[in-house]
């Protein structure tokens, strides 16, 4: 399992769980965030073509607003292990913290360049998440994010002083809170 969009000022987190065929290699799995846009794609449907089982979940805004963003994280991660079709043996989580779930889990740092599985929940996390942000973006096209998606960028911080708060941005991080208390 991994997580997608815990540092951004705006949109859902996202979590998927992956459970690998250990027949089939996808060649080329690692970190998200070291592959390009076009790579992450191409991988992600492959993932989904030949994993035994798979599942994206989201945490919304309401939800990191009320209960942080961490704790939200871990709610996505939840999520996504409870829709698996197969149930885990383990599971294995990025980072340093594991999610309440009903089966054994183990966190690993920096899991997803080390751990196949953790690396194609990585991938189907960031690119579920892109996606949204696209999405979101044809709603607010005005804070740019197809370019960020969300992440406080200095174009994303000049567009929220520019056209203020929307309902997609998490009031409960530092600069939106900062400007909704003008």
């Amino acid at each position: 399992m991994d997580e997608a969009g815990r540092g951004p000022l705006a949109g859902p987190v996202y979590a998927a769980a992956v459970i690998l065929d250990p027949d089939v290699v996808v060649a080329g799995l690692a970190d998200s965030k070291i592959l390009s846009a076009p790579r992450r794609l191409e991988l992600a449907g492959q993932i989904r073509r030949h994993a035994l089982a798979w599942a994206v979940a989201s945490a919304s805004v309401a939800e990191i607003d009320t209960i942080n963003i961490l704790q939200a994280s871990l709610l996505a991660m939840r999520r996504a292990v409870e829709q698996l079709s197969l149930a885990p043996g383990e599971v294995l989580v990025d980072g340093t913290h594991c999610p309440a779930i009903a089966y054994p889990v183990r966190a690993i740092v920096r899991g997803d360049s080390q751990i196949a599985a953790i690396s194609a929940a990585s991938i189907l996390a960031k690119t579920a998440r892109d996606a949204e942000m696209l999405r979101l973006h044809q709603l607010f096209p005005h804070y740019g994010l197809d370019r960020h998606k969300g992440y406080p960028t200095a174009d994303h911080l000049a567009a929220l002083e520019r056209c203020g708060v929307s309902e997609i941005h998490r009031r409960s991080f530092a600069p939106v809170r900062r400007l909704l208390r003008g």
